[in-house]
C-alpha cells in the first residue's frame, strides 16, 4: 500500500479501524506460487482472517477450518465445500456430521477418538470422509508418531474412512530456514516408513511451514518493504526442499500468517498528547484491546508506523506540546499502564488529529487482544478492493457483552 493510498483511506475511514487490502493479499499469494511452481497446494488457515474469504485468490486450493464457528463462516461466505480442511482439537459428533454434511474435503483426526467419531458420523451419513491423520509434533496436538503406523496398519476397521495422507505442523513465526528443511527432511523419511509399514499409498501431506512474518522495526527491517522482501526471500530458500517432497507426495503448504500479514493495516487517531516526566505520550482513540502482535510485551518492540497529518490543525487538531524530541510512546485507551503499543517512535512534529497507521497486522492482530475488558468498542472493519473502499464491519459496542443477566 503507497503513502498516498494510506493518506486517501485515512479521509475516508472513521477510526479506529481495519483495512485490508485485497490487492496485497492477492499479491502475496501471486508471490508465493510464482516463488513455488505449479505442484504445490495453497491452503489459507483463515483462523488468521476470516474477513478475506470472500476474496479469496484463485490460487488458493483449500482453506483451513478450525472450528465449528469458522465451518459456519465458510458456510455462509460461499466458500466451496470441497476445498475445506476441517482441522483442530475438540471436534465432537456433530461438529463432525455437520461438516460432513456440508461435503467437507478432507477432516483432520487428532486422536483415536476423532477417528472413531469420524467413522460413526461418515457411516450414518452414507459418505466416506476423506481423512488425514495429524502426527504429533512435542505439543497437545495430532496423534503420537509412534502409534500412527498401528492405527494406520487397522484401517481396513475404519470401512468409512479413506486414509489420505498426514497433517504436520510444529509451530509459527520460525526465523531460520534450516529448521524448515530439517522438518521436510523428516516428513519424507516418515512418510516413506508409513508406506512401507501399511502398505497405503498416503498420497496428500498438509504441511505447515511456519514462514515468519517480521512484524517489527527493527536492525534488520527498517521499513515494510524490507520486511517483505525478507519474507520472500525466506521462502525462496525452501523452496527447493518443498519441491523435492512434491515430488512424492500431493503437497498442500498451509499458512496463516505469511499469508495475510502484510495486507492489514490498522488506522487510529491520536485524540491527546502530553509530556510526562519529560516522556511524550501520545494517546490514541483504539489501543491494545483492538490490536496485538505476536511477541509483542507492552510496547517494547515498534511495529512499522506511518503518520498522517490531521487535516484540520487550526481546529481541534491543534494541540502540541514542548517535547524536546521527536519520539513518542504510543498508548492506547485502556485503564492500564500495560495499554503501551510503541515505546519511542520517532513521529516528527505530531499533533492531535493527526492519524498513526500500523501495518503488517492483517493477520491474528485483531483477534489476539483483550477485546472485551473496559468494554470498550471493536473496531471498524473495511476492505481496500482496487482504490475502493468498502465498510464490512462497523463498530459494535461491547457492553452489551459484558452486563449482568
Amino acid at each position: 500500500m503507497t503513502n498516498n493510498d494510506v493518506r486517501n483511506i485515512s479521509m475516508q475511514t472513521r477510526t479506529p479501524a481495519y483495512v485490508f487490502s485485497c490487492d496485497e493479499f492477492r499479491e502475496r499469494a501471486e508471490q508465493v506460487r510464482s516463488v513455488l511452481g505449479d505442484n504445490i497446494g495453497l491452503c489459507y488457515s483463515m483462523k488468521a482472517n476470516p474477513f478475506l474469504l470472500a476474496h479469496l485468490p484463485q490460487q488458493f486450493k483449500n482453506v483451513e477450518v478450525c472450528s465449528p464457528g469458522e465451518l459456519s463462516i465458510c458456510m455462509r461466505s460461499g466458500v466451496p465445500a470441497e476445498m475445506i480442511i476441517y482441522s483442530g482439537l475438540n471436534k465432537g459428533e456433530e461438529d463432525i456430521t455437520k461438516a460432513i454434511e456440508y461435503g467437507a474435503g478432507i477432516i483432520t483426526a487428532e486422536s483415536r477418538l476423532h477417528l472413531d467419531l469420524i467413522e460413526k458420523c461418515a457411516e450414518k451419513a452414507g459418505k466416506t470422509a476423506k481423512v488425514l491423520v495429524r502426527a504429533s509434533a512435542g505439543s497437545q496436538f495430532g496423534i503420537d508418531r509412534k502409534e500412527i503406523p498401528q492405527i494406520l496398519a487397522e484401517h481396513e476397521s475404519y470401512p468409512s474412512i479413506s486414509f489420505e495422507g498426514l497433517h504436520f505442523f510444529t509451530g509459527t513465526q520460525k526465523r531460520k530456514a534450516k529448521e524448515i528443511i530439517r522438518e521436510l527432511a523428516f516428513l519424507e523419511k516418515y512418510v516413506t516408513e508409513l508406506r512401507e509399514a501399511t502398505g497405503l499409498a498416503l498420497e496428500k501431506i498438509e504441511y505447515g511451514t511456519g514462514l515468519p512474518s517480521y512484524l517489527f522495526c527493527d536492525t534488520d527491517h527498517q521499513s515494510v518493504q524490507d520486511a517483505h522482501a525478507a519474507e520472500i526471500a525466506m521462502l525462496e530458500e525452501i523452496a527447493p526442499h518443498l519441491q523435492h517432497l512434491a515430488e512424492m507426495s500431493e503437497l498442500t503448504i498451509e499458512m496463516g500468517r505469511f499469508f495475510a500479514s502484510s495486507c492489514g493495516h490498522y488506522f487510529t487517531k491520536v485524540v491527546d498528547i502530553k509530556t510526562n516526566d519529560g516522556i511524550n505520550y501520545a494517546i490514541i482513540d483504539g489501543g491494545s484491546h483492538q490490536i496485538r502482535y505476536f511477541g509483542q510485551m507492552q510496547g517494547m518492540q515498534i511495529p512499522f508506523i506511518t503518520h498522517v497529518n490531521g487535516e484540520d490543525r487550526n481546529g481541534t487538531g491543534d494541540k502540541t506540546t514542548d517535547a524536546e524530541d521527536n519520539k513518542w510512546t504510543v498508548c492506547g485507551s485502556l485503564c492500564t499502564t500495560a495499554d503501551v503499543l510503541a515505546r519511542n517512535a520517532e513521529i516528527d512534529d505530531l499533533q492531535t488529529g493527526d492519524v498513526l497507521v500500523m501495518h503488517q497486522a492483517g493477520a491474528y492482530a485483531l483477534y489476539e487482544c483483550m477485546s472485551l475488558f473496559l468494554s470498550r468498542d471493536l473496531p471498524r472493519i473495511y476492505l481496500y478492493d482496487n482504490g475502493t473502499l468498502t465498510l464490512h464491519r462497523d463498530r459494535i459496542d461491547s457492553d452489551i457483552y459484558n452486563t449482568p443477566l
